[in-house]
């Protein structure tokens, strides 16, 4: 979607970065003093969802740069680290929590390059490993046609050991990245669904082959890479639609170069359908066999997760039966019945990761 306002807090520098992301927007900038006239733009439209992403406002981050990933609680979480970059999307999938988890929705950029030097190198310096990833508020490669951002973090990470830098996307942007010197330091990584959901619930995103085609690219180019099966959506033929995509993955890149996959349902806060009713009124997502999970989530019945998750795992498996594969959320019964284990032990689930993150990614395994 193409920006059509572009909003900047009057107390920025015009420095090179904002200056650079200026030229690649081409409109002059409308100087605010504080977020309010951003809201506005935004509350008074029709739609304040879709009007929210052609407006961006470029601001600072006022809170916290480096956090933890807030995960949910009754389910096990990966004990990830966030680089809070920004928020909101350019792209419009029909199922994205984002719709509902900000109220209102801002496209915002947060400038500033150097005021993240600090925060890293505090991390940097810390006797363990860390997984770092600027998509759980955004895309994190949407700007990168347009920002200096993506470039410069794949190489302040390249410089240390003890951190890995995912970024995660279902865009092809890669084209500043491909030629950087990223020393094994940063893993490029797609969500991915199948032809199906693209098409119907994922609009203005990258075609699966367009993004497995990238991926090919990038491992070319000495990256590590990532996939995420995030949400996965019930529907008639999905298993097969799923094998599909597996096989397609497997196609196009080695199994040795994916540090891990991650798995996932279609899960949401009750108050994401009406939304998607009102502006995907095609969309049949929100009328599948749901209840209210543990952690206030409307849920796939338990059972059917768990047909479709052993469906999917199985096929990976035959292809690449040494990937590290997790669950996004999913409790002991949903592990125990689709991988067959479960990382009982607080904590276990994130050094699983970590000791991935360290054999593809070159880090220190002192930390260990």
């Amino acid at each position: 979607m193409k920006i059509k306002r572009l909003f900047m807090d009057e107390s920025l520098p015009l420095d090179d970065e904002i200056q650079y992301l200026i030229s690649k927007v081409e409109l002059t900038p409308e100087m605010v003093s504080d977020s309010q006239p951003v809201y506005d733009a935004v509350n008074l439209a029709s739609d304040p969802i879709s009007e929210a992403k052609s407006i961006l406002y470029i601001t600072r981050n006022k809170g916290a740069v480096i956090r933890e990933c807030p995960g949910t609680s009754h389910y096990t979480c990966c004990d990830y680290t966030i680089l809070h970059t920004g928020t909101f999307c350019t792209m419009d999938c029909s199922y994205c929590i984002l719709q509902a988890y900000f109220h209102p929705p801002v496209l915002q950029y947060f400038a500033g390059l150097d005021s993240l030097v600090p925060p890293l190198d505090q991390t940097f310096s810390q006797n363990k490993i860390f997984r770092i990833g600027t998509g759980e508020y955004t895309d994190s490669l949407i700007w990168e046609k347009i920002s200096q951002g993506p470039k410069f973090l794949v190489e302040t990470f390249a410089k240390q050991s003890n951190s890995l830098l995912e970024l995660k996307t279902k865009t092809i942007n890669v084209e500043s990245l491909l030629d950087l010197d990223h020393n094994g330091k940063t893993v490029l990584a797609w969500s991915v669904n199948t032809p199906e959901i693209i098409r119907s619930e994922e609009k203005g995103t990258a075609a699966l082959t367009a993004r497995l085609e990238t991926a090919a690219l990038c491992e070319a180019k000495g990256y590590k890479l990532a996939f995420h099966f995030d949400p996965m959506v019930i529907y008639g033929g999905c298993e097969g639609d799923y094998k599909k995509v597996v096989q397609s993955i497997f196609s196009h890149v080695s199994p040795d170069n994916i540090v891990w996959i991650s798995i996932g349902s279609f899960r949401f806060m009750p108050q994401l359908k009406s939304i998607i009713e009102t502006r995907f009124p095609s969309s049949s997502i929100p009328y599948g066999e749901f209840i209210l999970g543990l952690d206030n989530k409307m849920r796939y019945f338990k059972p059917l997760r768990i047909s479709l998750y052993k469906t999917l795992i199985d096929t990976i498996r035959e292809y690449a039966p040494n990937v590290l594969l997790y669950f996004c959320m999913e409790d002991e019964e949903v592990w125990e019945k689709s991988m067959g284990f479960f990382p009982q032990e607080e904590g276990e689930l994130g050094h699983l990761l970590d000791k991935s993150a360290a054999a593809h990614c070159k880090l220190n395994t002192s930390f260990l």
